[in-house]
């Protein structure tokens, strides 16, 4: 096995004790419901539903349209409303099945079913991760079943069950853990199960001992699956950095963990694998943590996918002072909220209710070239250097200082003392980069 951390990182303040004692509550949706045909990593899905049609909970509203695409999948049952551009949470629009939720629920045939995974074969897995619209739910939205199916199935060694959880604020994993660990580890199990030399690893930071010892004990006669316990560290939750704690094999952005014979998954992409293969219950809701000091009561969430992120405030109490920053996802890779009115996806994980804008309050300075960013960049990067070379549209140099390894994780602009947007000027020269690749 690898290291119990990485070189470089940070520790910004948790923000965890704010959520992680409460179970997680299940939140049913009201009238309207907006599905993105676009909530993943590849090709938007195609909408294979119209106006006027009847749909029931379970039933694919939109059809994967090509190899790295996803299928989308009614949480309710009703009738569509509309088929039409809709705003998402990252200010850009997307083409939307809207669905009238009728309040029955009616479910497709066999939903809920149990099934025994071991009388399947690998290409019955595979298919039904497939069908089931499964992405990954860690913030990439990658199609889960691309990813577990490599060209070179044999030299896949380890199957990681990303449970670092590393960003603050965020305990959605957490609960996870403590409150469905055996569906966790049956769901693990099915994953290995597609890999003849692989063995199950599943990383915990050690900030959760109590998901630790109970993953521990229920492992602890399974030969082929070890809890792994990681220092405490932001990015640890990187997937770089989670396949370098484990296994001691680096990786760069050319490459896939599965060039470095890993399979990644977040907890709710193992849960989610569990529920279509075990449960037949494909992709539809997942656990958001709504938290921040700003929030009211701050709690984790089963939301079912099309809710509107206006509507989760409100059922969950709204907030208890005026909020100076909404946050999609944590404060170290989240993204700003402009518009509430946006809806739940599978890869949004937070709203994040900030009473202080501490961006907006800290104007930056001159660089005093203390050094601190290359200190704790994870990737060994010189950001001070990148951003001089991107503020003056280097980007051949940008790229020769190894830019492009950058995976914006926001710890070189925690820690420098001059206020630099360092991660916002890599993001912008990141993307100048990828767009001029495509042009060339």
């Amino acid at each position: 096995m690898g290291q119990s951390t990485f070189k470089g990182g940070a520790h910004p303040y948790e923000g965890k004790e704010l959520s992680m004692a409460n179970p997680i509550q299940v939140m049913m949706p009201k009238e309207e419901l907006v599905f993105p045909m676009s909530q993943h990593i590849g090709a938007p899905a195609t909408p294979v539903v119209a106006v006027g049609d009847t749909v029931k909970m379970g039933q694919i509203i939109g059809e994967a349209s090509g190899f790295i695409s996803a299928n989308i999948i009614s949480s309710v049952s009703g009738e569509v409303k509309a088929v039409e551009p809709r705003l998402l949470s990252s200010g850009a629009k997307a083409t939307c099945v809207v669905i009238a939720n009728d309040g029955n629920y009616e479910p497709v045939e066999g939903l809920g079913e149990d099934r025994d995974y071991t009388q399947l074969s690998k290409e019955e897995i595979r298919q039904i991760i497939k069908d089931a619209g499964i992405v990954g739910m860690g913030g990439a939205g990658f199609p889960t079943n691309v990813k577990v199916s490599p060209k070179n199935e044999d030299d896949i060694d380890y199957v990681i069950v990303n449970g670092a959880e590393c960003e603050p604020y965020l305990t959605s994993d957490y609960r996870l853990m403590l409150e469905r660990p055996e569906e966790l580890v049956k769901g693990l199990r099915v994953v290995v199960s597609l890999f003849q030399n692989a063995k199950g690893v599943i990383a915990i930071e050690d900030n959760k001992p109590d998901a630790i010892a109970k993953l521990q004990y229920l492992t602890s006669d399974d030969p082929n699956i070890e809890v792994k316990v990681l220092k405490t560290k932001y990015p640890q939750g990187a997937e770089r950095q989670v396949i370098y704690v484990v296994t001691g094999r680096k990786i760069h952005s050319k490459m896939l963990p599965a060039d470095a014979g890993c399979i990644v998954d977040n907890v709710q992409t193992i849960l989610a694998i569990h529920d279509a293969v075990c449960k037949s219950t494909p992709s539809m809701s997942r656990v958001v943590t709504l938290t921040g000091d700003a929030m009211a009561r701050p709690q984790n969430y089963e939301v079912k996918f099309g809710m509107s992120h206006a509507e989760l405030l409100e059922e969950a109490g709204g907030l208890k002072c005026d909020a100076e920053k909404l946050i999609s996802g944590g404060p170290m890779m989240g993204m700003a909220m402009y518009d509430l009115n946006t809806p739940v996806t599978k890869t949004s994980s937070s709203i994040l209710a900030m009473s202080k804008d501490e961006v907006a309050m800290n104007e930056p300075t001159n660089c005093i070239r203390c050094g601190r960013c290359a200190d704790v960049c994870p990737s060994h990067l010189v950001p001070k250097l990148m951003a001089e070379a991107a503020m003056r549209d280097d980007l051949d140099y940008f790229q020769k200082l190894n830019g492009m390894e950058c995976y914006e994780c926001g710890t070189c602009t925690y820690v420098c003392p001059a206020k630099k947007r360092l991660t916002q000027i890599f993001k912008q020269a990141r993307r100048a980069v990828m767009d001029n690749s495509k042009k060339a």
